[in-house]
C-alpha cells in the first residue's frame, strides 16, 4: 500500500472535518478474524476523498444511506465521491488478527492456552482495526462498543462498562488522533487503585498474576508521583479520565501512550529477579508515557515530521521527573551510558538526519527516523534549551502550548512562538543549529602552560554554529575533581583549569550533545584514575568517549578494552557494568578485536568480580549475567543449573536458567533434548521465546537451517519468536558455521517484507544482520541492496545502518592490525 504523503494529508485535512467515530467490534468470530463496523460523521468541503481500511473482507459500505461499491477498494484506500456538506459513512468489514504486534494483535499464552488481544494503531495500523481517515491531524472523539467472550474484560481509551454478559460500551473520548485508538481484551488479571481522583488500573496475563501483584505497589507509587509532578509542572490536570496501564504480550515497542490506556511490553512485569537498572528503566518508561498524555495526546503533532518533539519531550521529562519525583535517582546515569550512546551512533551514520526534519516525507519514511536522534539527541537538546532559557521561561512556553492547542494539533513552530512569548530570545538561530542541522560536534581538550584549551570541531558535511554550555572536570590521581563552567561558543575557548591534573574530562556532567575527546596524558592515566571517580555520569562520559574514539579509528581498540577491564573491578553500578559488557560483546569481541584471547580475558575479570560482588545485590546479578554470556566453562554453567556452586545470595530463576541454557547451546554443551526439557520446566510464552533463541544458537547446520527458515519464510511465527531466532543465529565463535548464510541474507531478506509488516521487518533485520562478518564483500552486498529501489525503504535503511558499522570495523582493523 502506498504510504500517505504529507501533500495528500494536507489536501484531505483541508477538505474534511471529522466529528465523531462510532466503532463496534465483534471479538467472538473465531481465531482468525473479528468483525468491525465503523460509523464516521464528517463534514466535507470537496466532492470526493478517500477512507483508509485494510480488511480481510470488505462486506459493505454506505455513504449517506447509499451503497458504495466495495470493489473500489484499492490497496487499502476506498474512494468516496458525491460528498455532501455533512456526511455519514458506515463501513462493515471482517478484519484479520495479527501476530506482528500491529493492528489487533492476538496472542495465545503457552502457559495456559488463554487468548489475549490488544490493538496497536501506531503510524498506519489503525485501518487494520477500523475504517478511518488515518492521519494525525484529523482528530475526533470515539465511542466504542465491543462484543467479547463473557469471561473477558475490555479496556480502551474511554471508561469501559459491561452492559450485558460479553457486551461492553466505552465512554466517549476526547478528540483523538487515529493512531492513539486502542483496545485491550481478554481474561487479563486486573488490579485497580486511585490517585488524586484519577482511577488507576493495571492488567497482565493470568500467568503473570503473581508477578503483577508483587510489582503493583511500585508501579502505582511511581504513577502517582509522576501525576503529581506533571500537574505541578504543567498546571493542567490529566484530561482523559481513567488511567490504565496494560502489560501485554509480544509488544514491539517499550510502550505506547494511548490516552487513558497505555500499553507496555509485559516483560516489565518482572517474573524473575530484576536489577536496579531494570526497575529504574521501568519507572522511566511509566513516566515517559505519562508525559505523552499532555505532550502528544492532548496536543498532537500535525504531521509525522514533528514526532521527534513528542518523543524528545517525553524522553527529557521522563529522566527529569523520575529523578526528582521518584526513588529512582540514577536516570541521568542511564541516559549517559545507554540512551545517549544509542543516539550518538545514529547521529554518525550515513542515515543521520536533523532532529526536526522538514515535512517532506511520507508516513512510513518518517518511521525510519524514529531512532536515537528523535529520542536521545532531542532530549539532550531540550535539556540544553531548558538551561539556556531558564526553567520559568521553558515551562511557561510549554504550559501556553498545551492550553492553547488542547485536543488539537500543533507544530514545532507553534511551540517556538509560545517560548518567544514567554521571553525567549534568539530561538530561531538556536533551533537552526541544534534542531534543523544534522551531525554532532567534537569537543577536545589540550593542556597549555596556563590552563586548558577546548576545541570545537563541526562535521564538514553538516556545518553549524552550535553553542555548548557544560563543565570541564579536572581529576587528580585519587579521583577527586574540580569543575569549571564553560560556554563553548567559538571554535577555541581557554579554560582556567590547572593543566597538571591527572585527567581532564570535557562535559564531565554530560550536559551537551557532542563527541568528547581526551588528551593523550588523560588517556594514559585512565586505567588508574577512572575507577576512582565517584560520579557515575562522569564515568559514562569517559566510556562514551572511549567507545566513540575507538569506532572512529582514533583509539586502539586494545586500549579501549584495557580501560574496560580496569574499570570493571571497582564499578558498583549495574548500569555501568551492563553498558561496558554490551560494548565489549557487540563492538569489540569478534568485531574490532579477535574473539580470542579477549573473550577469555574478559571472562577472567568477571569471574574475579563475581567473587567480590555483594551477595544478593543488583550488581551481583548483572555480573552473573555478564559472565554467563562470555564464559566457556560449561561445567560451571551446568553446576548452576543443578544448584551447585551458585554464588551466595543469587537465585537461579527461570530467566537466568534460560540465559545459562543459551550459552550452553552456543557451546554445543546441550542440544534439542535439553532445551525441550527446560521448556517443559518453564512452559510459558517466555519459555517458548527463550527456547527459540537457544535452538537458533546451537552450533549445527541443522539448527541453523531451522532458524533460517523461521526468519526468512515463516509468516505465521509470532514477532517475538522471529526476533529470538535472529538473536540466536550469529555469534563470532560460530563464524565458520554461519559463513554460508551471509550471502543468503542479502539474497533473501527483501522477501520478508511479503511475510511481515514494517516494524517487524526492520527490527528483525537489525537483529539478524550478519554483524560479525567484517568483510568488504558484506559492504558491497549492502550497498547493492541499498541501491535497489524495488526493496522497501525500511529494509534499505536498516541494512545501510549496519553497513556503516561494518565499514567502521574494517577501518579500525586496518588502523590497528592484530596478528
Amino acid at each position: 500500500m502506498p504510504s500517505l504523503s504529507v501533500d495528500g494529508a494536507r489536501t484531505r485535512a483541508a477538505a474534511l472535518t471529522v466529528h465523531s467515530y462510532d466503532v463496534d467490534l465483534d471479538l467472538t468470530q473465531g481465531d482468525r478474524t473479528f468483525g468491525s463496523t465503523t460509523t464516521i460523521a464528517f463534514s466535507a468541503r470537496t466532492a470526493s476523498t478517500f477512507v483508509d481500511v485494510k480488511p480481510d473482507e470488505l462486506i459493505s459500505v454506505t455513504l449517506n444511506g447509499t451503497a458504495v461499491a466495495v470493489g473500489g477498494l484499492d490497496d487499502g484506500r476506498l474512494e468516496l465521491t458525491g460528498l455532501a456538506a455533512d456526511n455519514e459513512l458506515v463501513v462493515v468489514a471482517s478484519m484479520l488478527y495479527s501476530n506482528d504486534g500491529e493492528g489487533m494483535h492476538r496472542s495465545v499464552d503457552a502457559a495456559d492456552g488463554l487468548t489475549y488481544l490488544y490493538a496497536m494503531s501506531f503510524l498506519d495500523a489503525a485501518p487494520r482495526i477500523y475504517a478511518c481517515f488515518d492521519q494525525p491531524d484529523l482528530k475526533a472523539p470515539y465511542r466504542v462498543k465491543v462484543t467479547a467472550p463473557p469471561e473477558w474484560i475490555v479496556l480502551g481509551n474511554g471508561a469501559a462498562t459491561q452492559v450485558s454478559p460479553g457486551r461492553w460500551e466505552l465512554a466517549e473520548t476526547k478528540p483523538l488522533s487515529t493512531y492513539f485508538v486502542t483496545l485491550v481484551a481478554g481474561p487479563y488479571h486486573q488490579i485497580l487503585s486511585e490517585h488524586d481522583g484519577i482511577p488507576l488500573g493495571l492488567v497482565s496475563r493470568q500467568s503473570l498474576a503473581e508477578a503483577l501483584d508483587r510489582e503493583a505497589a511500585d508501579i502505582f507509587e511511581v504513577s502517582g508521583q509522576a501525576f503529581d509532578e506533571f500537574h505541578r509542572l504543567f498546571g493542567y490536570r490529566y484530561p482523559f479520565g481513567e488511567y490504565h496501564q496494560a502489560f501485554v504480550p509480544e509488544f514491539n515497542a517499550g510502550a505506547m501512550e494511548n490516552p487513558g490506556c497505555v500499553t507496555f511490553r509485559d516483560s516489565m512485569v518482572f517474573r524473575s529477579v530484576a536489577t536496579d537498572g531494570e526497575r529504574s528503566s521501568r519507572a522511566r518508561t511509566i513516566v515517559h508515557e505519562m508525559a505523552h498524555q499532555w505532550f502528544g495526546d492532548t496536543v498532537t503533532m500535525q504531521w509525522w515530521n514533528d514526532l521527534w518533539l513528542n518523543e524528545s519531550f517525553a524522553e527529557y521529562m521522563a529522566h527529569r521527573v523520575a529523578s526528582t519525583a521518584t526513588k529512582y535517582t540514577d536516570n541521568w546515569i542511564d541516559f549517559a551510558f545507554i540512551r545517549k550512546w544509542w543516539g550518538l551512533q545514529a547521529d554518525q551514520r550515513s542515515s543521520t538526519h536533523p532532529v526536526a526534519a522538514d515535512a517532506v516525507k511520507d508516513a512510513l519514511a518518517s518511521l525510519d527516523d524514529f531512532d536515537g536522534i528523535s529520542y536521545a539527541k532531542g532530549a539532550a537538546v531540550l535539556k540544553q534549551l531548558a538551561a539556556y532559557l531558564g526553567d520559568d521561561v521553558f515551562l511557561a512556553g510549554v504550559r501556553a502550548h498545551i492550553t492553547s492547542n488542547e485536543f488539537g494539533n500543533a507544530t514545532f513552530a507553534d511551540l517556538v512562538a509560545k517560548w518567544t512569548e514567554a521571553g525567549a530570545v534568539g530561538l530561531e538561530a538556536w533551533a537552526q543549529n541544534w534542531l534543523r542541522t544534522a551531525g554532532v560536534d567534537t569537543i577536545s581538550a589540550e593542556r597549555t602552560a596556563t590552563g586548558i584549551k577546548l576545541r570545537r570541531t563541526t562535521p564538514a558535511d553538516h556545518p553549524a554554529d552550535r553553542p555548548h554550555k557544560f563543565t570541564v572536570g579536572g581529576y587528580d590521581e585519587s579521583g577527586r575533581g574540580v569543575s569549571v563552567p564553560v560556554l563553548l561558543d567559538a571554535d577555541e575557548v581557554e579554560v582556567a583549569l590547572d593543566p597538571s591534573v591527572a585527567v581532564v574530562i570535557p562535559d564531565a556532567a554530560d550536559d551537551t550533545w557532542a563527541k568528547i575527546r581526551l588528551d593523550e596524558l588523560s588517556l594514559s592515566r585512565l586505567p588508574q584514575v577512572l575507577p576512582k571517580i565517584e560520579d557515575g555520569v562522569t564515568r559514562a562520559v569517559v566510556l562514551n568517549s572511549i567507545r566513540d574514539a575507538t569506532a572512529d579509528g582514533e583509539l586502539d581498540p586494545r586500549l579501549g578494552f584495557d580501560v574496560v577491564l580496569a574499570a570493571l573491578p571497582a564499578e558498583t553500578s549495574d548500569l555501568a557494568v551492563g553498558a561496558m559488557i554490551t560494548w565489549a560483546q557487540t563492538r569489540l569481541l569478534g568485531v574490532y578485536l579477535p574473539y580470542e584471547p579477549y573473550r577469555e580475558r574478559l571472562a577472567a575479570v568477571l569471574t574475579e568480580k563475581l567473587a567480590t560482588a555483594p551477595a544478593g545485590s543488583s550488581l551481583q546479578l548483572m555480573v552473573i549475567r555478564a559472565l554467563t554470556r562470555v564464559t566457556e566453562d560449561a561445567g560451571l554453567l551446568r553446576g548452576w543449573l543443578i544448584g551447585e556452586s551458585v554464588p551466595e545470595g543469587a537465585a537461579v530463576d527461570a530467566d537466568l536458567r534460560w540465559l545459562i541454557t543459551l550459552q550452553l547451546a552456543r557451546l554445543g554443551a546441550v542440544g534439542d533434548a535439553e532445551i525441550d526439557a527446560e521448556l517443559t520446566r518453564d512452559n510459558s510464552s517466555e519459555g517458548v521465546v527463550h527456547a527459540t533463541r537457544s535452538r537458533a544458537a546451537l552450533p549445527t547446520t541443522e539448527a541453523k537451517d531451522r532458524a533460517w527458515a523461521q526468519i526468512m519464510t515463516d509468516a505465521d511465527l509470532p514477532n517475538y519468536e522471529v526476533y529470538a531466532a535472529c538473536e540466536g543465529f550469529w555469534h563470532p565463535a560460530q563464524a565458520e558455521l554461519t559463513a554460508p548464510y551471509v550471502e543468503r541474507f542479502f539474497e533473501e531478506i527483501a522477501g520478508t517484507e511479503k511475510l511481515r509488516t514494517g516494524w517487524v521487518v526492520a527490527y528483525s533485520i537489525r537483529l539478524g544482520f550478519p554483524r560479525y562478518a567484517i568483510d568488504e564483500r558484506v559492504v558491497q552486498m549492502s550497498e547493492d541492496l541499498v541501491a535497489d529501489e524495488s526493496v522497501s525503504a525500511g529494509i534499505r535503511r536498516a541494512v545501510g545502518d549496519h553497513a556503516d558499522d561494518v565499514r567502521r570495523a574494517l577501518a579500525v582493523r586496518a588502523a590497528y592490525p592484530i596478528e
